[in-house]
């Protein structure tokens, strides 16, 4: 038994918070950016207190133990040997996809990735001068894969780097071993590096998934790849600002700090504190979500298959839906749902309009008075229809 208590109703409104501040006082639930209204794990609280309780907030140097904390999580569960020079902290993950562009080939290179995508994705590129090409997912046998013909085809000479998910946010897939050693193999014939965003590797919903980090496929997968990871979905923590980028090939790393030499803010205590704590004593907490975001995953999953005009396919990973509303708007569905109070992201924003993509991470009667405003929507478009 545990005391962890996910339906407890926190109130959000008037605490800085992009999530629940974006809306003002309309009645407007927010399902969108991915950030869980839970409390994080007890372990984490407790941390922060103490740090809290010393009074002194200084510059921040990573704490004696938590080098040797991510190796030994990495080695128990990826079966990943990594050591601790490998280890890049970074304040945000998004920063590190910004790195990683920058890190790469050179201006007017090309970065190429796959539609639909965190936005972060789509705008790194061009903050680096990098030209961006998009190649779309195919939806086969209801599930969302990579079409590796047409990702070959849009691969040029001045293709230095795809940027990966995995799992995939928003579309929720866990990439299986076959389908990332061929995308490594696709990036090794060709000379790209990879930086694969792993950021939701441990909130794997489906029992018979696992993940399996892009680096530890081979020797070779190892050394042309970045990746990023961070304790801040999987423990809600991303406001305290703590990730790191696994780069185990040394000159491919010395390019990544290099490139963030007066740009890049170190990580604040509260962030490494939060880490600390979360990778070595969150684990139990973790389960207990796990449980729960499965149930929500199947109430999201039975709702939308029950209504006209949404479809999505199945959720394997994350605590995000991706809808295909395109039958009700084709252009800003989003914009559609929020005139019925519920707040979604829209799809467009991840290179695919007519789609959007829902939070289940929230309590469980949030969810359902959001899923059942959608209802309510979708029927009365149909009645307009």
């Amino acid at each position: 038994m545990n005391d962890f208590d996910f339906d407890a109703p926190i109130d959000r409104h008037q605490t800085a918070s992009l999530k629940w501040d974006k809306y003002g006082d309309r009645d407007i639930l927010p399902l969108w950016v991915a950030d869980m209204d839970f409390r994080s794990s007890p372990a984490v609280v407790q941390a922060l207190e103490k740090r809290v309780e010393h009074g002194v907030f200084g510059y921040g140097v990573p704490p004696r133990k938590i080098t040797g904390i991510i190796c030994e999580m990495l080695a128990r569960r990826y079966s990943w040997q990594v050591e601790a020079e490998h280890l890049v902290w970074l304040p945000g993950l998004v920063c590190g996809l910004n790195l990683a562009c920058r890190a790469v080939g050179r201006e007017q290179d090309e970065v190429v990735t796959l539609v639909p995508i965190y936005p972060p994705f789509l705008t790194a590129p061009g903050n680096s001068g990098r030209r961006l090409v998009t190649v779309p997912l195919a939806v086969e046998n209801n599930r969302w894969i990579i079409d590796f013909e047409v990702l070959e085809k849009s691969i040029t000479p001045k293709t230095r780097l795809l940027l990966f998910c995995n799992p995939h946010n928003p579309v929720g897939r866990v990439f299986s071993r076959k389908e990332i050693g061929r995308l490594v193999s696709l990036c090794l014939s060709h000379k790209i590096t990879i930086c694969s965003d792993e950021i939701h590797c441990d909130l794997i919903l489906d029992a018979d998934k696992k993940h399996f980090p892009t680096a530890t496929l081979s020797s070779e997968a190892a050394a042309c790849t970045i990746t990023l990871m961070a304790p801040s979905k999987t423990f809600n923590i991303p406001g305290l600002g703590c990730s790191f980028a696994v780069i185990g090939n040394r000159q491919l790393r010395q390019k990544f700090v290099r490139a963030m030499t007066g740009i890049v803010p170190d990580v604040n205590i509260f962030g490494y504190t939060a880490a600390e704590a979360a990778y070595r004593d969150g684990w139990q907490w973790l389960e207990a979500l796990l449980d729960y975001l499965r149930q929500n995953r199947k109430i999201v999953e039975e709702t939308i298959a029950a209504t006209a005009g949404l479809h999505m396919c199945p959720v394997e990973a994350t605590y995000l839906a991706w809808i295909d509303a395109r039958r009700i708007d084709p252009v800003s569905p989003g914009l559609f749902f929020e005139t019925y109070g519920i707040g979604l992201s829209e799809g467009s924003e991840f290179g695919t309009p007519g789609f959007v993509r829902l939070n289940f991470g929230c309590r469980r009667a949030l969810l359902h008075e959001a899923l059942k405003r959608m209802e309510k929507a979708v029927k009365a478009k149909q009645e307009l229809s």
